[in-house]
């Protein structure tokens, strides 16, 4: 019988939940995440495959918007709950699920997908690349402190997660997103989860620590979630606070967090995953051997699905031309040949007919959009030809930029 795939409905959550868990090897409470994602998920952007009466592979997405080089953004597919069952591998259903969604997703408008991968080697035959990377940061702070921030009249205070503070939390990240390359807009309702204002269905619910930074002015201008890991050894307190985010609206703010983790009675070492591994932490230690870098791995994926307008919305740390032969199947013509002229003040890119300074696969591109890697690495892997001498290096300097971009949001 062959596979069907079709958009989702209310009444297919169940079955969607029942794929999703088998296929990454869960075993949840199927019909509390059920209830729960009724009220959350857009069976518009819901793709089911199923072989006569199963459910047997899902795709799904919600809308987002991305920040880019230059502070520019762009709206974007959040892609997630990619699966397949064990029973129907090797059948082609995640290619036509794939080709759906890409689909729906011209309709939207939206200028590119972005998902995080749970196996490395899936998504680059569908034209997705690494854009960003992510690492643990470990701080032993018995070799070190935090030193806080000069004196600017600002105060760290603990916060009960109610609506109030939820919404003043949700306002700080609101306007700290727009500022950093690589962060996502966040869906409402994830801030009641990540409070634990509400049961997390999938696991377990939040039960941490909230921390406050109040300006001189009184007002809340950055925030801290966190764990902790209570251990101690020979009657001496070895425990591991688990910094699970931390968002600062200035270099006060984010430094005062930082030192106020760093204080805690009865902690030995910080934790912090899903960091960038060029973050300013080991910086701000007055040792900075103790901060350690570990779980170094990719991070974000990007797939461009409008080549022109992605390529135009951001700007470019230098001056530079270049002309692109973008090979992507999804494409016109299996391809996008454009030219572009960018610069710090912002940049052109438009089709054209000249010939190509260089020939580049879309997943290619995806890896270097952002800016977090060199076009002659991503070399080495993705299809990349040069057709006039010095075009890789001239388009991998245009591409890179200064500050390594970063996702926040997992998704």
């Amino acid at each position: 019988m062959a596979i069907e795939i079709r958009n989702g409905a209310e009444e297919d959550i169940a079955a969607a939940v029942n794929v999703i868990s088998t296929a990454f090897l869960e075993r949840p409470d199927i019909p509390r995440i059920v209830t729960a994602m009724r009220e959350v998920w857009d069976p518009s952007r819901m793709w089911l495959a199923w072989d006569g009466p199963t459910a047997c592979g899902t795709f799904r997405s919600w809308g987002t918007e991305i920040t880019l080089p230059g502070l520019g953004r762009l709206p974007a597919s959040a892609v997630s709950a990619v699966t397949v069952l064990p029973t129907h591998r090797r059948r082609g259903i995640l290619t036509q699920m794939a080709a759906a969604e890409h689909r729906a997703l011209r309709e939207r408008g939206e200028a590119m997908a972005l998902l995080y991968a749970s196996e490395f080697g899936i998504y680059g035959r569908f034209g997705y690349g690494p854009a960003t990377r992510s690492a643990t940061w470990t701080v032993d702070l018995t070799r070190t402190r935090i030193p806080g921030p000069p004196e600017d009249g600002g105060t760290v205070e603990l916060a009960t997660p109610d609506p109030a503070v939820r919404d003043e939390v949700r306002r700080v990240y609101e306007e700290w997103h727009p500022s950093r390359v690589g962060q996502l807009r966040r869906r409402d309702f994830t801030w009641d989860l990540r409070l634990g204002l509400k049961e997390e269905p999938w696991g377990d619910t939040w039960k941490g620590w909230l921390a406050l930074h109040r300006d001189g002015d009184g007002r809340i201008d950055g925030f801290a979630r966190y764990k902790a890991q209570p251990s101690w050894e020979g009657h001496v307190p070895k425990t591991a606070l688990e910094v699970q985010e931390l968002v600062g609206l200035t270099e006060a703010s984010e430094a005062a967090l930082w030192a106020f983790l760093g204080s805690v009675d009865l902690v030995a070492s910080l934790k912090a995953e899903g960091l960038s591994p060029s973050d300013r932490l080991p910086w701000r230690l007055a040792n900075g051997r103790a901060a350690q870098l570990s779980d170094l791995g990719d991070g974000l994926w990007v797939r461009l699905f409008d080549v022109p307008r992605s390529l135009a919305a951001r700007s470019y740390e230098r001056e530079g031309s270049v002309v692109l032969d973008v090979v992507d199947e999804d494409a016109a013509g299996g391809r996008w040949r454009v030219a572009l002229e960018a610069g710090p003040d912002g940049a052109t890119c438009a089709t054209t007919s000249r010939s190509a300074d260089l020939t580049l696969s879309v997943a290619a591109l995806g890896s270097v959009y952002l800016g977090a890697h060199d076009l002659r690495d991503v070399a080495l892997r993705a299809q990349v030809d040069e057709h006039r001498d010095g075009a890789l290096a001239r388009a991998a300097g245009l591409f890179r930029t200064a500050r390594e971009p970063w996702c926040a949001t997992f998704f």
